[in-house]
């Protein structure tokens, strides 16, 4: 459980002042399978994350609160699917980096397994490194994009 543990956030007049790490954090937990297969919550007034798994036992995890669902200081971590860092990204990652690819690795994203085939051939066009930089990138803006919406103040947004 100590992953999972954090400093007591700052708080200002606003809310809680949390940093990048635990958003990403939690993101990263939140997208560690299929869409509500685990999910992660944020207290926007105080800062406290707390993290569901239905592929983990509820005694690794405290769980969610109770009043989660009524109560708006909670807001759920979003599904990279919900900031379009899914397909849609790899497809402006093509249109800036590989544009004479495009009918290719939209082929690839016609049946499963898509990710496996795109990065095998980014691997042989030398630019999965390209792609990573790029994945991480976006998704560093599209989480300070969704705190900003969500009143999620961030105390050390990255560069």
């Amino acid at each position: 459980m100590a992953i999972f543990e954090y400093p007591p956030c700052k708080l200002n007049k606003e809310g809680a002042m949390i940093t990048f790490d635990i958003i990403e954090d939690a993101f990263l937990f939140a997208n560690a399978g299929q869409p509500e297969e685990s999910v992660a919550v944020v207290n926007r007034r105080t800062g406290e994350t707390f993290f569901e798994s239905k592929g983990l036992d509820s005694d690794e995890l405290p769980g969610l609160p109770e009043d989660v669902d009524e109560n708006p200081d909670y807001v759920f971590i979003p599904h990279k699917h919900d900031l379009d860092l899914g397909k849609p990204l790899v497809f402006q990652f093509v249109r800036r980096h590989c544009p004479e690819e495009w009918d290719r690795i939209e082929g690839m994203f016609s049946s499963r397994g898509a990710y496996r085939r795109f990065k095998a051939f980014l691997e042989d066009k030398g630019m999965l490194q390209a792609w990573y930089d790029f994945e991480n990138a976006r998704t560093r803006e599209a989480l300070l994009e969704w705190c900003a919406e969500n009143g999620i103040e961030i105390e050390d947004k990255p560069a």
